[in-house]
């Protein structure tokens, strides 16, 4: 089968915004080149083939998505350019945005993007493995498989990172943790390790619950259940701790439901907050939490706070 790739140059502000568009006009699978993370991955792993065009511009990021070349592949691009300049009307800087098209085969499609994903340690004892790679762990290491496919990163993005390092400080053996956008699976996972009692994990998209399913049975993480759910309208019961790496404006919207799902003193774990919105965040936050940490990285920001 031949797949159009339609690539979308714009800024790491912009990059949920454009990724939902691409989403809704029904893509295949969505690829998301940040050079900060390429970045990181050189430095850490060390690789000799990093095209180095990649890391020239650490403000703006590549979003490729792929859809099956039908009749109406021309009029959806045309949309698809169209809404993304439309990000404009809501203060978005979309930055000098550019669109490109190519067609591609399937099989480019399917595994030439894995060339970016090596294991990477995050934290004291996460690691970070994709399922194609090999890795001999040390003692004390904690080893969670991950197999993101098209639509979903492998833990190397800032947001990720921090989420994971909060993580490994805050859950303790039999706590309840509630993952809201749970994407891949890789929080609900690396909870799970970490010895969560129970972890339920929710996304409302169709594609992630799909991808997180599949990441659970790889990992046999038996405590987490993966379910679908706008937000947090199909959680059941309080948390010891939940966690959210969504996007300010939904981190805002959810901040007091969050806070009812809570057991008192619970933990909340927030990100994919955009640096220029930290403030809108924390001034919401701050009425049902006590701000415990603020972690920075690159352009993103993460919070843990306590409900007061």
């Amino acid at each position: 089968m031949k797949w159009l790739e339609v690539q979308v140059t714009t800024t790491v502000e912009a990059e949920e915004a454009v990724t939902n568009i691409m989403h809704e006009f029904g893509a295949s699978g969505v690829v998301i080149k940040d050079p900060n993370d390429i970045r990181l991955l050189a430095d850490e792993s060390k690789w000799d083939y990093i095209d180095p065009k990649l890391l020239e511009d650490g403000n703006s990021v590549k979003i490729s998505a792929y859809f099956p070349v039908l009749p109406d592949i021309i009029n959806k691009v045309r949309i698809i350019e169209e809404k993304v300049l439309g990000l404009r009307e809501f203060n978005l800087d979309i930055g000098d945005f550019d669109l490109e098209v190519s067609e591609v085969d399937e099989k480019d499609w399917e595994n030439n993007w894995k060339k970016y994903y090596k294991p990477i340690k995050i934290g004291e004892k996460i690691v970070i493995k994709p399922s194609w790679e090999k890795y001999n762990p040390d003692a004390n290491e904690i080893i969670v498989e991950l197999d993101p496919g098209m639509a979903f990163g492998t833990g190397t993005h800032e947001t990720t990172k921090m989420c994971i390092e909060y993580l490994e400080k805050c859950v303790k053996k039999g706590d309840t943790v509630f993952d809201v956008g749970c994407g891949s699976g890789i929080l609900s996972i690396v909870s799970s390790k970490l010895n969560a009692g129970k972890v339920l994990a929710a996304d409302i998209d169709e594609v992630a619950i799909k991808v997180a399913y599949e990441n659970v049975m790889l990992n046999k993480a038996d405590n987490v259940k993966i379910f679908k759910s706008d937000l947090l309208s199909n959680f059941i019961g309080n948390a010891d701790i939940i966690v959210s790496n969504i996007i300010a404006d939904v981190i805002i919207k959810i901040a007091e439901d969050v806070s009812k799902h809570l057991i008192n003193n619970g933990i909340y774990i927030s990100s994919g907050i955009i640096k220029d919105r930290k403030d809108d965040v924390l001034l919401v936050l701050s009425k049902y939490f006590d701000i415990v940490d603020i972690k920075e990285n690159g352009e993103w920001v993460a919070i843990l706070s306590r409900k007061k």
